[in-house]
């Protein structure tokens, strides 16, 4: 079975049964027996892998995993230097703190498609966007990141797993498509390394 990437929309569950007043993927992709890698939740939107590979699966959205996931936050206010060096160097989120991370404040407004429900604005408030690389994906971590240095997400959408990234699959928000065979062997040899990666930080622990 190919491994397969969507552009999942905003308010889109990441299931294919619907959630409430929220649709499953049943209604953007038609291929059977393969299931979504990972989770971005309903107002969320980006690169999103299904597949039927358990194995693969647990490497790329393992939590204590290296491997990498860059995403696009647009936040309220324009962060100062102190609070990005903040969340590079891991904040406390539910009484454990991140992994360290790369984070670099955007100068301009990132090319992406208009959200269907535009984010909330306050005409006094300015926002920034930030982009962020982590390498493990608690739940709704990058929203609880920001907001513990006062920077609250208002919208956010994850642009790239490892070397796979929205632009140069060519995807528009609601798409999807087969990866190709070097897409996909790219896919696995980073998650590879990530691992490798995984277990040499580990291995100080188990010593």
């Amino acid at each position: 079975m190919p491994l397969l990437a969507l552009w999942k929309p905003y308010g889109y569950v990441s299931r294919f049964t619907d959630e409430g007043a929220h649709p499953g993927l049943a209604a953007l992709v038609s291929v059977k027996d393969v299931y979504p890698i990972g989770r971005l939740d309903h107002d969320s939107e980006g690169l999103l892998l299904l597949g039927d590979d358990g194995a693969l699966a647990h490497a790329l959205t393992d939590p204590r995993g290296a491997h990498p996931r860059t995403y696009l936050a647009q936040v309220e206010r324009v962060p100062a230097r102190a609070a990005l060096t903040r969340l590079a160097r891991g904040v406390v989120v539910q009484g454990r703190r991140t992994q360290p991370a790369q984070v670099r404040l955007l100068r301009d407004e990132p090319a992406l498609p208009a959200r269907p429900v535009p984010i909330r604005f306050r005409k006094n408030v300015p926002t920034a966007w930030l982009e962020l690389v982590l390498g493990e994906g608690r739940n709704r971590q990058v929203r609880r990141m920001t907001a513990a240095v006062g920077h609250p997400t208002l919208r956010l959408v994850r642009i790239a797993i490892g070397p796979l990234a929205l632009d140069a699959l060519r995807l528009a928000p609601g798409t999807w498509r087969a990866l190709t065979r070097a897409e996909e062997r790219a896919l696995r040899e980073s998650a590879d390394a990530a691992r490798q990666i995984s277990r040499r930080r580990d291995a100080p622990r188990r010593a």
